[in-house]
């Protein structure tokens, strides 16, 4: 894994619309992340993040290296290339976007590459954690995990412009949407017995918060107790039971859902396909096997009903994700799901006349939100099964890391090193500690 002041090879060509693709490290092309879905992956698969000028982006199952950069206006990225890149990567950028074809120069390893690298895997955790109760993965603290990434936007500022059209520049909303976390955070900071190196990530998180917050114009009780705090420490506080600090009502609210039908006879049942990419983080509980579908025969008529385990942050009105099912290989059709405590459920009739000599249909389900679908992916659907199995085993080896604390001398927030996207979040820490039974 690269470190800071290490050299790494980098590639710039230019598009025909002008924009400069860089890629770096050893085997690595220019690819549109967006547009070769076959080269880059499935979406869950890439930290993406907006900056001047430009998208950088990771791959979230590799080495994360230098990012890869789609630059689409190279004079507003002058101001962090060279930051990020280095000198020589800046200029062959500006000379790459003035015509030359096919630039290679070589990049350092920079302060700036670390961080970025790490907040573009906070956004990452923000959309894609795959939280699941089946799959023994507990959920991340959102407003938790949006405090460290507003921490992360702030030290990444040189990262971003004033021209207001990159989304990723939100430490300010980040601090205002997470102010709840902000007093449970301050507690465990001043708590007993942690280990240093907690500590010290704790209050480098809460100092850039505050440097953010002053830099942002924000007041409030929340920020000024923040302040206090790190102004006068004090004597250590008393130990904090982490699990109960960060812990949110239990329980799933009731909905107006459809009782699924009783009877009839039983003719196929199976698991559906969970993708992800298809409905917004918090809706479905995130394992493969979430999407289950029953197809019962009450005489002539043909009735399907679907399940998927909701994820507990789902919503529990006025929100339906619909099923879409695929009968035999005919015309997809969708079915509503409301959420009726744990599960969003819904039935509906199948087509009633088969295909000769078919008793038993091929049916296929998945589920999605009408609006937020982008439509299926082109990989295959087993490859990108396989991708999100990668996924939940990556999640599954960062908690590993967070439930033992190392002892390093450096907080992931006061060092530069790549290696810094491997140490946990301070959302991924306390989720260890939860008493969910996962």
């Amino acid at each position: 894994m690269a470190r800071e002041d290490e050299v790494v090879d980098v590639r710039m060509t230019r598009d025909e619309d002008g924009t400069v693709l860089i890629a770096a490290g050893p085997g690595r092309r220019p690819v549109d992340a967006y547009d070769d879905v076959a080269a880059a992956g499935p979406d869950f698969t890439r930290a993406v993040l907006e900056v001047a000028g430009a998208d950088l982006t990771w791959p979230v199952l590799d080495d994360p290296g230098l990012p890869a950069a789609e630059v689409h206006d190279p004079g507003r990225a002058q101001q962090w290339l060279w930051a990020l890149y280095g000198e020589r990567v800046a200029a062959a950028v500006h000379d790459c976007a003035a015509g030359q074809s096919d630039v290679r120069v070589t990049a350092e390893v920079t302060a700036l590459a670390g961080a970025a690298a790490r907040l573009g895997l906070g956004h990452w955790a923000a959309r894609w954690w795959p939280a699941s109760y089946a799959d023994g993965i507990p959920e991340l603290e959102p407003a938790l995990l949006g405090l460290e990434s507003a921490a992360l936007t702030h030290r990444c500022q040189q990262l971003f412009d004033d021209e207001g059209d990159q989304h990723d520049d939100c430490a300010a909303e980040l601090i205002e949407e997470s102010l709840g976390a902000l007093d449970p955070l301050i507690q465990w900071w001043r708590a007993q017995a942690q280990p240093s190196d907690t500590a010290r990530h704790l209050e480098s998180v809460l100092r850039l918060l505050d440097d953010a917050a002053d830099s942002a114009g924000l007041d409030g009780q929340a920020l000024r107790r923040l302040r206090s705090s790190l102004d006068v420490r004090g004597p250590a506080g008393t130990p904090v039971d982490l699990g109960a600090l960060f812990a949110r009502p239990e329980g799933f609210a009731l909905a107006a859902g459809e009782t699924l039908a009783v009877g009839g006879r039983v003719i196929a049942r199976g698991s559906g396909t969970n993708d992800w990419r298809r409905y917004p983080p918090g809706f479905v509980d995130a394992a493969e096997n979430a999407v289950s579908w029953t197809a019962r025969a009450f005489g002539t008529r043909r009735l399907i009903e679907v399940e998927a385990v909701a994820h507990r942050s789902a919503p529990a009105t006025d929100t339906l994700l619909f099923a879409e099912v695929n009968v035999n290989g005919g015309a997809a059709h969708r079915v509503p799901l409301a959420r009726r405590d744990d599960l969003w459920t819904g039935h509906s009739d199948l087509p009633s006349a088969l295909p000769a000599g078919v008793r038993v249909p091929r049916i296929e389900v998945g589920v999605l939100l009408p609006g937020f679908d982008p439509g299926p992916g082109t990989p295959a659907e087993t490859d990108v099964r396989a991708e999100r199995e990668a996924v939940r085993a990556l999640v599954r080896r960062r908690l590993a890391i967070a439930a033992q604390p190392s002892a390093s001398d450096a907080s992931p927030l006061d060092t530069s090193p790549l290696e810094t996207c491997s140490a946990p979040f301070l959302a991924e820490t306390a989720a260890t500690a939860t008493d969910e039974d996962y």
